[in-house]
């Protein structure tokens, strides 16, 4: 291969990877730099060296044609292969079925994009996705894009590592520039080498153009480089005859490569037939390429940006008009090219668009959707049709967790084009999605009204929605009883005219004690609704959540989940993850909620939503402080803590107390337990959140038996007697079961409750129990109920308790033996799969769960067989199960 000049160390690094990628280390690398700076000379160059070590490679070029087109990139790229279906909802999703497709034949493979910063975004997060998930494939993904603004968002969300291509150094561009022109008068070679300024294509180019026209080729320096070398591609094709010149423009146009569409398209623009040949000046000059599938493909991606550029504005109008009508066979490309011949505003263009964004939102194609959508934005000459569209558009990317350009699109809005009720949804969207501090609960009175608006003049579907938003948002708020009695009604108000099951769901954030008896008896019969859709089941479980009704929640979320993976949908995934982890970590499941919540956690930062990350993180915390690990758990609420100061969102600071009192319960800190815990009890202080006290009673309680702080309990248990009453919650009752044990000394009362679906709380009941009858000497009684608590806790995973539980066996004499525990050495993602192989599942479908490919969860199995000490997915499976056993 011949020599790239001045870009050895880059060559060195391509090699690289793709030597990892044939040993299976697979990786992604963009290369970055300004236009002409090298790029395509070394993505050419890892081609034919992907090709020479025996890997499948496939290519793409970005096109700007194509960049409204969801998908067309990734088609393009696999287009090779056996077909795949591109009408997906999710970019995620899609990512996993490349991988799995990638991965069939066991050879390395090299995805080579070049004009990466011209995919379409459902390729790019498809691609990007999937370059953050090859760790363990034979597969390097290697992705060209030119600086920009834009592009520097987008690296930025990607988190794939870049490689930056600077100007050559003036010796290395001197030896170029000797070669492309030898010869050249010296005078001139200065000229040429302090203009190109040490890109590479300005050096070959403009010292091309030098030595066929002498100085007269050079343009005034003033002018962009860019702009100079796409002028000098403009020169070359001008020399090119007429036929050819037309038909290279419709090529530029096309969004997609194949020859025969641009020669049918072009015969239209003549009205003559066009033959293949007329193609053939262009390739002679080195302009275009085609290859055996008949494919054209430009020499570099400034030329066709010149042919677009230079073309007029009535000659790119008449070519996309001509592509229009030769793609009649396909629909949707057709469309585009319609509304790319439009010449300005185009209302029933955007009609149709935004009717294809509604029913590809209908079948979850969300990517899809939202890329006609924006375009249908763009040619709206209605003002208030376009401003429904821009809701319609955010709500999407809201969908994708797409959270900045949600918030981008919502900014954009001209709320006076919009009717009152558009108007109240708008500022109800960009309070529920903004970035800034909550803005109390005077403002959720606001929205109430704003609720009502949407319910009467807009649809009571927007009303339930943006109540759902709100209904968050008033549960960590400390809402004044007007407030929230104001909430109620509205909520009410909204199920008198659609029993939206969702309304369950809101009352009980916005009222979990006064709403909670009637809530309760709605989610027994919703739990088991089947035609419930899963964002629907994912609200009601938080409804749920918040009332202490974990077992309900634990369904509703998980359910919710196995769709919204299925779907790809990771915005929405992560919301059920959390109100899932939320569960188990209430119930004491400190394993299953370590495993929910760390995955909750790594797709919330993967879609970009900041604060679900946050959130997720304190039940991460808090399945680690259940689990003894309590440096990492108050880590993790020290970052809560300056994430919810710094928003404002000071009630949400009952999560950083929540895991600072569980951690220090777990280190046997009992008097820093029942201070950090009370915060969350005391209406004076930052960190209070009334509703929490539904969940937090048992700990609470715990810590003042242990701490001697009985006397301050006392209190706390006679003024939520009546809570628990008028709520009916679940958690509170079993906490306040716990609570009056331990004030009475009446343990027997306490564990005659039906705790079944409470082994944590059952076992700590046990646990206390047994303890005050060894301190009475009563030594046989005490033996049975620390047994089963220890074993309990066990296996549960929280280990602090299960040792205190052993502790208090030994000092009756008995020595218990803490059991081999293989599961606590493996990371919560091995221990998901761990799980799901344990389940049956084959590897592809672990994969398909979590987003991975099927050879990385092959490797994950690799290093996990020895850890636990087997060897086959059977003992495995035996492992498991026997962990499993309370």
């Amino acid at each position: 291969m011949a020599e790239i000049v001045g870009r050895e160390d880059q060559v060195t690094t391509l090699e690289a990877l793709l030597g990892d990628a044939a040993g299976g280390r697979g990786a992604a690398l963009v290369l970055r730099g300004e236009a002409g700076i090298g790029k395509s000379a070394l993505l050419e160059r890892a081609v034919d060296a992907g090709r020479e070590r025996g890997m499948r490679v496939l290519t793409v070029t970005g096109v700007q044609a194509e960049v409204h087109i969801a998908y067309a990139g990734l088609d393009l790229l696999l287009r090779p292969l056996r077909p795949v279906a591109m009408d997906t909802g999710s970019p995620y999703r899609m990512a996993v079925e490349v991988l799995d497709l990638l991965g069939e034949p066991d050879e390395a493979v090299l995805l080579a994009i070049e004009d990466a910063h011209w995919l379409d975004a459902a390729s790019w997060e498809t691609l990007t996705f999937l370059g953050r998930r090859v760790g363990s494939d034979r597969i390097a993904v290697l992705m060209a894009v030119r600086d920009g603004e834009d592009i520097d968002r987008r690296l930025a969300a990607a988190g794939l590592p870049e490689l930056r291509l600077e100007p050559l150094c003036p010796d290395d561009a001197g030896r170029l520039l000797d070669r492309t022109a030898p010869g050249l008068p010296a005078p001139l070679r200065s000229r040429v080498l302090d203009e190109a300024a040490g890109n590479p294509l300005g050096v070959v180019e403009l010292g091309a153009a030098v030595a066929r026209s002498g100085s007269a080729a050079l343009l005034p320096a003033s002018v962009p480089l860019s702009t100079r070398v796409e002028r000098t591609f403009g020169g070359l094709v001008a020399d090119l005859p007429p036929l050819t010149r037309t038909l290279l423009l419709v090529a530029a146009l096309n969004d997609g490569g194949n020859l025969g569409e641009t020669l049918a398209a072009a015969a239209l623009l003549t009205g003559a037939d066009v033959p293949a040949d007329a193609v053939q000046p262009a390739v002679t000059a080195r302009l275009v390429t085609v290859d055996e599938h008949y494919d054209l493909r430009f020499r570099h991606p400034l030329l066709r940006s010149a042919l677009r550029q230079q073309a007029a504005a009535g000659d790119r109008r008449r070519g996309h008009e001509a592509l229009a009508e030769v793609l009649s066979g396909h629909p949707a490309r057709r469309l585009w090219h319609r509304a790319s011949a439009s010449p300005g505003p185009d209302e029933t263009l955007a009609r149709e668009l935004t009717a294809v964004a509604a029913e590809a939102a209908q079948r979850q194609a969300v990517a899809i959707a939202a890329a006609t959508v924006a375009r249908a934005v763009q040619l709206s000459q209605d003002p208030a049709a376009r401003g429904r569209r821009q809701l319609m558009a955010g709500a999407l990317a809201v969908e994708q967790g797409d959270e900045h350009t949600a918030r981008r699109i919502l900014e954009e809005i001209d709320v006076s084009a919009l009717a009152p009720a558009e108007q109240a949804r708008l500022a109800l969207f960009r309070e529920g999605h903004s970035s800034k501090a909550f803005s109390g609960a005077e403002q959720l009175l606001t929205f109430a009204d704003l609720i009502d608006v949407v319910h009467h003049e807009d649809s009571i579907e927007h009303a339930v929605e943006a109540m759902s938003e709100v209904g968050v948002r008033a549960y960590y708020t400390a809402t004044p009883a007007d407030v929230t009695d104001r909430l109620v009604d509205v909520t009410l108000a909204l199920r008198r005219a659609a029993d939206d099951p969702r309304l369950t769901g809101v009352l009980l954030m916005v009222d979990p004690v006064g709403r909670g008896a009637d809530g309760l008896e709605r989610l027994r019969q919703l739990v088991h609704r089947t035609d419930l859709p899963p964002v629907w089941r994912s609200d009601i479980a938080f409804g749920a959540w918040a009332l202490g009704a974990f077992e309900i929640a634990e369904a509703l979320a998980l359910s919710s989940a196995a769709e919204h993976r299925a779907q790809g949908r990771i915005g929405s995934l992560v919301q059920a993850l959390s109100a899932g982890a939320s569960a188990h970590a209430g119930l004491g499941d400190a394993r299953s909620a370590l495993r929910l919540a760390t995955e909750c956690v790594a797709l919330a930062e993967e879609a970009g939503q900041m604060m679900w990350a946050v959130g997720g993180g304190l039940v991460v915390a808090l399945a680690e402080a259940l689990s003894g690990d309590i440096v990492a758990a108050r880590h993790r609420a020290d970052v809560g803590e300056r994430m919810f100061t710094a928003a404002r969102r000071l009630p949400m600071l009952a999560l950083v107390q929540r895991a600072r009192g569980v951690a220090s319960l777990a280190e046997g800190h009992a008097d820093d337990a029942f201070r950090q815990l009370m915060r969350v009890f005391d209406p004076a202080d930052s960190a209070h959140l009334p509703h929490q006290r539904l969940h937090l009673l048992g700990h609470l309680a715990e810590a003042a038996v242990l701490g001697g702080f009985l006397d301050e309990l006392r209190p706390v248990v006679a003024d939520l007697e009546p809570v628990a009453t008028r709520s009916q919650s679940p958690s509170l009752q079993v906490g306040l079961g716990y609570a009056r044990a331990v004030l009475s000394g009446d343990y027997e009362t306490a564990l005659a409750q039906d705790l079944t679906g409470w082994p944590f709380d059952r076992a700590r009941l046990q646990l206390t129990y047994g303890s005050a009858l060894r301190r009475a000497f009563k030594l046989t009684e005490s033996r049975p109920l620390l047994r089963v608590a220890a074993d309990t806790f066990d296996s549960l995973g929280a280990a602090p308790w299960a040792d205190r539980a052993r502790a208090e066996l030994r000092a009756t004499g008995e020595t218990r033996r803490k059991p081999m525990d293989a599961l606590a050495e493996l990371t919560p993602q091995e221990q998901q799969i761990a799980r799901l192989t344990a389940e049956g599942l084959s590897n592809r479908e672990i994969g398909a769960r979590l987003f991975l490919s099927p050879r990385t969860i092959s490797t994950h199995l690799y290093r996990i067989y020895p850890k636990v000490h087997v060897s086959s997915r059977t003992e495995l499976a035996r492992i498991i199960t026997s962990s499993d056993v309370v």
